[in-house]
């Protein structure tokens, strides 16, 4: 893999364990490569210090190595074969916003920031936890191609987005998180 494309992945990822975007049991991060293959982590990874070896190249017909990529290689995987767009992949399980998607359907920012450039988040349900992760890199892919957004907020789950350059990824995901802080802390005042 490209040096300065896995030294940008390592810095991102960095500044999203930072933040509990991500931890050790939750969040994914993925690059489409030429050839109709991908790169994402690895299970497992510790996102505050990958290596380089906590990446792993997959191709999109699936073979052995699957077996040591993240869990959400698959649904990675259904956003690169459908939406053309997609450069970078990412899920993360931010605090504030996973928290307020158990309450809310909808999600309206009143931050400036958010309300300007993401807009009303809709909350998806996925409804039952117990199948999700059989249904799931359908249902994220169908939403992003029926809602048109590079955002699905995921009931108690978190947020999948992706787009073609990682720091704006990273910036939706802080904008989004932030804006639910700010509802959460004015909600208390």
């Amino acid at each position: 893999m490209e040096k300065k494309i896995l030294n940008s992945i390592k810095d991102f990822s960095l500044s999203m364990y930072r933040k509990n975007f991500v931890g050790i049991f939750h969040g994914s991060i993925s690059m489409r490569c030429e050839n109709s293959s991908f790169a994402i982590n690895k299970k497992g990874t510790i996102f505050d210090n990958i290596k380089d070896d906590d990446m792993i190249r997959l191709n999109y017909q699936k073979d052995y190595r699957w077996h040591d990529a993240s869990v959400d290689a698959g649904i990675h995987l259904k956003i690169y074969q459908n939406i053309l767009e997609a450069k970078y992949v990412c899920y993360a399980m931010p605090e504030f916003c996973t928290s307020y998607s158990l309450k809310r359907g909808l999600i309206i920012p009143r931050d400036y920031f958010a309300s300007k450039l993401i807009g009303e988040i809709k909350v998806y349900n996925p409804k039952d936890f117990k199948t999700w992760y059989d249904r799931a890199d359908e249902e994220i892919c169908q939403y992003f191609l029926d809602s048109g957004s590079d955002i699905i907020l995921i009931k108690g789950y978190g947020i999948y987005t992706y787009g073609r350059d990682l720091r704006e990824i990273i910036k939706k995901i802080a904008l989004i998180e932030n804006s639910c802080k700010i509802l959460y802390r004015s909600e208390q005042i």
